[in-house]
């Protein structure tokens, strides 16, 4: 069996949308969540959860807790419902049963007694680390739609061109303890990250691709540099709104690399996944990555999906 969680790590994800929404507010006419001042996409870290567990339910068949479950009239289950139907009348169950319960935490209530539990993983709201521009499209159906069966009806929809949304997460030895959160468990959390984004395949996600998942692990208890989302800057002879692709730019990871050389007594590992579309350059020189952190006396492992 995995052993719990014992060191702090964190996350760095990327990845990128091609005219679509990923991540509409249903209290703005379901366009794309921007940042007004800064013109940057944003994307909750609920989405990016939901991601992960739709993929470990639907593709790797593991027990999700937090997901939409129906009865046979049609009408949603409720959590309550669930717990008594599959017999989990304590905390040791639930956390036992469900890896979403010990990645992210939830409330629930067991023999009427509410309990919360604080997940060890947790991600800030994604933001795009350029500027974006939101495109409106409308058109028609073929289908007609109430009495007027003549004619179809307008659709509309909002969209953006291109967006390169970073995420930036920290999994919490702590918290960790708690709900008993595994290392196979965050490597199922990295497999929900990478795959979960690129087989999210829905009219308003089709064509997500993640472009880089890195993972830095830490010797010291108690210890995470931060916000490492803050260190990644994206160069362009373009303006951000004009990007359309990732042959459009490179990231400059000189900050980030910086920081983790000077931490390196405290790093343990790496890990690391990239795709090779995405350019990266340190100190004015362009090359892979991994090539960066190992020349900055980094053990880099790569990510095993």
């Amino acid at each position: 069996m995995s052993e719990t969680v014992k060191n702090r790590s964190e996350i760095l994800f990327l990845y990128d949308v091609k005219d679509s929404n990923p991540n509409g507010d249903p209290l703005d006419s379901n366009k794309p969540r921007i940042d007004e001042e800064t013109m940057t996409n944003l994307v909750t870290d609920v989405r990016l959860k939901r991601t992960v567990r739709d993929y470990l339910d639907k593709y790797r068949g593991i027990p999700i807790f937090i997901k939409e479950v129906r009865k046979e009239d049609g009408t949603l289950k409720t959590k309550e419902n669930r717990l008594d139907e599959e017999e989990i009348d304590s905390a040791e169950k639930l956390l036992s049963k469900y890896i979403d319960m010990r990645l992210f935490g939830a409330i629930a209530a067991i023999k009427k007694k509410t309990i919360t539990f604080t997940g060890p993983v947790q991600f800030k709201i994604g933001r795009s680390l350029h500027r974006v521009k939101l495109e409106y499209i409308k058109g028609t159906t073929v289908s007609p739609s109430g009495e007027d069966l003549m004619r179809g009806t307008f659709t509309e929809m909002y969209v953006l061109p291109y967006s390169l949304i970073c995420f930036y997460g920290v999994v919490n030895e702590n918290s960790a303890e708690y709900t008993k959160l595994t290392e196979e468990d965050v490597k199922m959390l990295m497999d929900g990250l990478w795959n979960g984004t690129k087989n999210l395949i829905s009219r308003s996600k089709v064509g997500q691709m993640p472009r880089l998942l890195l993972k830095v692990n830490y010797k010291e208890k108690n210890y995470h540099i931060g916000d490492l989302s803050a260190l990644l800057k994206l160069e362009s002879s373009l303006r951000g709104e004009e990007i359309r692709d990732t042959a459009d730019y490179t990231i400059n990871v000189s900050s980030l690399v910086n920081i983790l050389k000077d931490n390196r007594e405290k790093v343990k590992d790496v890990e690391l996944a990239a795709d090779p579309a995405l350019r990266f350059t340190s100190e004015g020189k362009e090359a892979p990555i991994g090539e960066i952190l190992r020349s900055a006396g980094l053990t880099v492992n790569a990510i095993q999906f």
